[in-house]
């Protein structure tokens, strides 16, 4: 199992480990998440482990989901997700997973869904140049010109257009692991990653 739940705290500042040099670093709580079902071969046709991550309370919990708790043993959680293994899973139903999972790992992926924007331009959204600012120009932000005249006549698909910005999952790689409190179930990793404060992610161990 190289992967879990946990939620984006914030950020701050600790000197690394290794150079001595101040470095901003997110704080992730990284579980304790439960195992809530083992998935097998024999049973399921492949091999999977469903983890639970925050409390949640039951009379806000569906009753399907309120039953599938109670089969595994577990309190109700607010984030379920499955995740696939290439052998039989050496887990329990039940089983408390914590961040000294990833004690001694160097680097790890964090997967999230980014702040959302709304609608934006494209100077925001993409990066566009802005037109001149002077001598009665009125297309400072405007887009410009998008398609060709008479070939082909007409816009290509995909084209990078004013239109909803964020909200979309995002994984950021190669993160390096600055420290591991398994005390507080914290991880601490040097940058941003993504998604606001309080947001949910996936942590995995990066390949």
């Amino acid at each position: 199992m190289k992967s879990l739940l946990g939620k984006k705290l914030g950020m701050t500042q600790i000197f690394d480990q290794t150079t001595g040099e101040l470095s901003a670093v997110t704080v992730i709580q990284v579980g304790p998440c439960s195992v809530v079902q083992v998935k097998s071969e024999e049973s399921d046709g492949y091999n999977a482990v469903q983890i639970g991550f925050g409390d949640a309370r039951a009379s806000t919990t569906t009753l399907p989901m309120r039953g599938h708790f109670q089969k595994a043993g577990v309190m109700p959680r607010k984030l379920l997700r499955e995740f696939r293994l290439d052998a039989k899973p050496e887990f329990e139903v039940g089983q408390e997973l914590t961040v000294e999972l990833f004690q001694g790992v160097v680097k790890v992926d964090v997967t999230g869904v980014s702040k959302g924007r709304g609608f934006q331009g494209g100077v925001k959204r993409h990066g566009f140049k802005t037109g001149p600012k002077t001598h009665g120009s009125r297309n400072y932000r405007a887009p410009g010109s998008i398609g060709q005249c008479a070939t082909p006549a007409r816009v290509f698909k995909g084209a990078r257009m004013p239109g909803q910005y964020g909200n979309v999952r995002v994984t950021t790689h190669n993160l390096k692991v600055q420290q591991v409190d398994i005390e507080n179930n914290l991880l601490l990793v040097g940058g941003a990653v993504p998604g606001a404060r309080n947001g949910y992610v996936i942590v995995r161990v990066a390949e």
